[in-house]
Order: structure tokens, then sequence, then C-alpha cells
């Protein structure tokens, strides 16, 4: 026995993978690396995170087990003997019903990905299999079953069935043609309610909803929305997250000057960083994407233009809360953080007041010297299903709408004229002249970010005019 490389192989099922083991063996017997993260991840094996170790033993020839597809990820490796193993593809999509089969012995292990189904045929007497999972096993759950003998999969069994040790339920498995596919893990959007989780309604109209906080969870026009404290440890305990791949925070506290009053800050503090926290943590227990929407207000707005990596400073209870927020998500290794200024969509915001003010005759008083770009719920949302779409690295991404920094009494004059009211009509104020007198969060005077690194991605920035004269176009109604 002479060891060989490590290496990584495909196969005909799209994430099927055959792993060559290196077996040093002498007069004694042999020894592997049966499961070496590092090493086989760094050829291509997907880092699934096993949880459970189970093992399988064949006493005699010709045992065979029924093609069975389960919602975890396996890698299989024999212990001793040999087993022929064959899989189908049972999972919903272009690939259902595609085969492979190989057979197994010490110098060989197979990744196979959740939802294909697979089964093993012993080929020596005392066969063990071992094979790791990376989730629970639990009693009870019935998943896609294949017949052995299904004339579509044609699998080419070296000990014919009818000599093969079957037990009385693989027997009962349906053909291919009778099988239910398993659907793909879903994707989960928090905070389904708000002007971002409405945006994202429309690029992933499959999504389960779901709003942060408990109660008020009857119908809404895009669906039921459920309720889901994640400051309630059993209900996070029993939502079912090895059902998602991907989960969507739009949920956030952004009543800037509330949170600086003590009843606002818990809150705030909840919503903003707690919330996130649970989130990482169990994006990183059950392997899921989290994308998590942040604000410009991490910064003091000392700088005109911010980067992506640039160091916290946050002025604000609002700004700390959300900080807190970002750190906690950035620990999860499968994250896409959206950093993003002055966010508009359908509801009330500061584009719909300044609206409803030109029509009525008002000529308001608006901050001068706090500068960025508005950011459209919809380009965000874009944004959002870009970024999962193209498979794009991991990490923080700053995201607003495009072209000229303006301030807020600029982007209320263009409101005003478009309006058909005179831009003149708005009058300019500083912040110090605006916040006399009242009690206000302070707020970052530059909040203008960087959009290069998204831009390298391949999306396409749109300038944040242009878009706000479609949002105020005659066809669309206030919301």
């Amino acid at each position: 026995m002479s060891p060989t490389d490590l290496a990584l192989e495909t196969t005909t099922i799209p994430g099927l993978l055959v792993v060559r083991l290196p077996v040093h063996g002498d007069a004694r017997g042999w020894f592997k690396e049966n499961w070496q993260r590092q090493k086989m991840t760094a050829l291509g094996l997907p880092d699934f995170g096993p949880v459970q170790n189970n093992v399988s033993y064949n006493a005699t020839r010709g045992a065979t087990r029924g093609i069975h597809a389960e919602p975890w990820d396996k890698y299989v490796a024999v212990a001793t003997g040999r087993v022929f193993a064959a899989w189908v593809d049972l999972r919903e999509g272009d690939s259902f019903g595609a085969t492979f089969w190989i057979e197994i012995d010490e110098s060989v292990a197979v990744f196979v990905p959740r939802g294909v189904g697979n089964s093993y045929q012993a080929l020596e007497d005392g066969t063990t299999y071992s094979y790791l999972v990376n989730d629970h096993f639990v009693a009870g759950r019935t998943y896609p079953a294949l017949h052995l003998g299904d004339e579509t999969a044609a699998v080419p069994w070296p000990i014919p069935l009818a000599d093969a040790e079957i037990s009385a339920k693989d027997r009962a498995n349906p053909r291919l043609a009778d099988v239910t596919p398993m659907k793909p893990r879903r994707t989960l959007i928090l905070g389904a309610r708000g002007q971002l989780g409405r945006a994202l309604r429309a690029y992933f109209p499959d999504a389960d909803l779901a709003d942060l906080a408990a109660g008020d969870t009857g119908n809404t026009e895009a669906g039921d929305v459920a309720a889901l404290d994640l400051t309630d440890p059993e209900a996070v305990a029993a939502w079912p997250w090895q059902e998602y791949a991907v989960v969507l925070n739009a949920a956030a506290y952004t009543a800037v000057d509330v949170a600086e009053t003590p009843e606002g800050r818990a809150t705030c503090w909840a919503a903003n960083a707690v919330a996130p926290a649970t989130l990482a943590r169990i994006a990183t227990e059950h392997r899921l994407t989290l994308v998590h929407v942040s604000s410009d207000y991490v910064f003091d707005g000392t700088v005109a233009l911010h980067g992506e990596t640039e160091a916290y400073a946050p002025l604000g209870v609002y700004g700390q809360s959300k900080a807190a927020g970002d750190i906690a998500v950035a620990i999860t290794p499968r994250h896409y953080l959206l950093r993003t200024s002055w966010v508009i969509g359908e509801g009330a915001n500061f584009v719909r007041t300044m609206q409803r003010l030109a029509a009525s005759g008002v000529s308001p008083t608006v901050v001068d010297d706090q500068l960025g770009r508005l950011t459209f719920t919809s380009e965000l949302a874009r944004a959002v299903r870009h970024l999962l779409d193209v498979d794009a690295p991991f990490g923080t991404y700053n995201v607003t709408g495009g072209g000229e920094v303006l301030s807020w009494a600029a982007y209320a004059a263009r409101v005003f004229e478009l309006s058909g009211r005179d831009g003149g009509d708005v009058a300019p104020i500083s912040t110090a002249e605006y916040a006399a007198g009242r009690e206000v969060a302070p707020r970052p005077r530059h909040s203008a970010l960087d959009l290069a690194k998204i831009e390298a991605t391949g999306f396409v920035v749109r300038d944040a005019v242009e878009q706000l004269g479609e949002y105020l176009s005659p066809g669309r109604a206030p919301a």
C-alpha cells in the first residue's frame, strides 16, 4: 500500500466531490487522515462544519442501504472493507435525477451535499463506514427516498438486488417519477414590514417574512409576517434555522433622537446590537449567510468620504448601537454588511415630508451643512440581490445612490422643484441653528460613502438625483 497525494475530484452531480486520501501502511496495517479540515478546504472541499460522526457496520457482503436524501451535508469514508456507493440527485432543479457511483475503500472519501440521495452496498463481510454530518439527526423526520431498482437511475449494482439484503422500508421506496424533490434552503427577511423589508420582497419574492417584535402578526399585502423575538431564547431556539440559507436583516431602530432618552436607549441597543449579535451566532452555528444593513452614523463625519475600513467613531447612542451590531456581524464568516446613509423608501421619510410641505404652500428651513447622498430602498435591495447573485467576497460594502454629494437643503430644494415649487422657497439653516433649544442627537456632518468596492463587483451605482426624479414622478402616488 503506497500513499497518494490528497486530491479532490468533481462528479456528474453538482457539489458531489470525491476525495482521494493518502494511505500509509506497513505490516501492522494502515493510517490515514480521514478528515483534515485545513488541507481539504484548501483544495476546495466546503467547510461544512460537521457536528455528528456516525458509524455504520454491515456484517455480510451484499447488505444494501436505500437511496435516501437528507437535509444536511455528509462526508463518507470507509474504515474497513469496501462499499459500492451510488448517488442520485433528488434536489429541486436542473440536475434532478443525475447519478454517480464509485467503489469506496480506505483511500476514497466522498462529500455529499444536502438533498443528494445516497446508497451503499457492502462488497465484503465486516464492512464499516463512517460519515460526518453537519446537523443533528432527529428521529421521525421523513426525507425524499428512491427505489434502489429505479429504471431511470439505472444504478449498476455489483451484487444484484435480488441477492442483496435490503430492508422492507427501502423496498417500498418510490420510483423517480413519484419523488417530491427536496427544495433548496430558503431566505428569511427580518423587518419585513419596514421600508427596506418591503423593497427586499420585490427581489426575494419567495422569502419567508418576519418582524423582530412580538405580536401584530396578521396578514399584509405581501403575505404572512411571522413574529420572531430575538430577545426571547425560547423563540430563537424554536425557529427552524436549519431550513434557511440566507437571512436578510432589514430590522433596525432608527429613531435617532429618541435613542438618546432613557426609554429609547435600551430599545435601540436591543434592536441594533443585541439582535445582530444573536443573528451572527445563529449564522455561524447553522452556516447561514447573514446580510445586515448598517449606517454612516458609525462614523463621526469628520472626513468627506468614508471607506469601508474607516475606524468606528460614533457620536450618539444610535451610532454606537449600530457600530456594536457591525462588530458582532463581522465575526460570523458568511456575512455581507451593507453600510448606507439617508435611506428613502415607501412610507414616511424626508422626501415625502418635503413633497407634502411643497404641496401645502409651506416654505421650510432645512440644514445645509450635513452632506451626503440619498439611498433609495429599491437600490439597496438591488445591491443585496447583486452581492448574493455574483457570490461576492464576504465583508463590508458601502451602498448609496451615486452622483453629486449634496446637503439636505439641496435635496429639499430639488424636491420642491420636482413638485412645481421654487427651490428657493427652501431656506438653508445650519445644524447648530436647527438644534438650538431642541434635544437632538448629534449627527455626522459628512455622510457620503466611497462606492468603489461594490462597483468593483460589477454593481452599477445609479445617480441619486435621477432616482429622486423617478421616485416623485406623477405616476407614483405618495406612500
